[in-house]
C-alpha cells in the first residue's frame, strides 16, 4: 500500500497598490505564504524581477527547502549510524540560469556547504560519507531535476 502525505499552503498576494495589475510597474510582487497554525512568510519576487529584497523569494525558498531536507535526513542518518552531531549550519547556494529569450529560467544547481561538528574525531569519516547517502532518501532532492552538490566541512567538538 502506498502512503501519501499532503501539504497545503496558501499564497496570498498583498501587492495591489490600488489599481491592481493595470500595468507591469503598477503593482507590488509582495505576497505571504501561509499555512494553518504557522507564522506567515513574507515573500516577494527576486529584486531582479521588481521584488522586495527584504522578503523571501521563491528561488530562495527552493534552495532553503533543499538545504533543510538534506540537513534533516543527514541528522537522521547520523543518529541511527552512531555519529553524534553537535552543530550543523549550511551556507547553501543556488543558481538560476535564464533562457536566451530572457523570459524564463530555471534553477540549474544547488551547492550545499554544511559545516558539521561531531562529538569525536573517530566519527569524522563516517560523518563525511553520510552526506553522500542523503540524496537517495531526501524527498526534495528526489523531486528536483537539477544537480545538488554537497561540500561539507567537518569539525570535532572542542572539549
Amino acid at each position: 500500500m502506498t502512503t501519501t502525505h499532503a501539504y497545503d499552503v496558501t499564497v496570498e498576494w498583498t501587492g495591489n497598490l490600488g489599481s491592481g495589475t493595470d500595468g507591469y510597474r503598477s503593482f507590488s510582487r509582495d505576497h505571504e505564504v501561509l499555512a494553518d497554525g504557522k507564522a506567515a512568510i513574507a515573500a516577494s519576487s527576486d529584486p531582479a524581477f521588481r521584488g522586495d529584497a527584504a522578503r523571501w523569494n521563491p528561488e530562495e525558498l527552493l534552495v532553503a527547502s533543499v538545504a533543510q531536507c538534506h540537513m534533516l535526513w543527514y541528522l537522521h542518518l547520523c543518529a541511527v549510524g552512531g555519529v553524534v552531531v553537535t552543530e550543523y549550519e549550511d551556507h547553501a547556494h543556488g543558481v538560476m540560469t535564464m533562457d536566451e529569450s530572457g523570459g524564463g529560467g530555471q534553477i540549474t544547481e544547488v551547492v550545499l556547504r554544511p559545516e558539521v561538528t561531531v562529538a569525536d574525531a573517530s566519527m569524522v569519516e563516517k560523518a563525511r560519507a553520510l552526506h553522500g547517502d542523503v540524496h537517495a532518501v531526501c524527498f526534495i532532492a528526489r523531486s528536483v531535476n537539477f544537480p545538488i552538490t554537497h561540500l561539507p566541512v567537518l569539525r570535532v567538538q572542542e572539549n
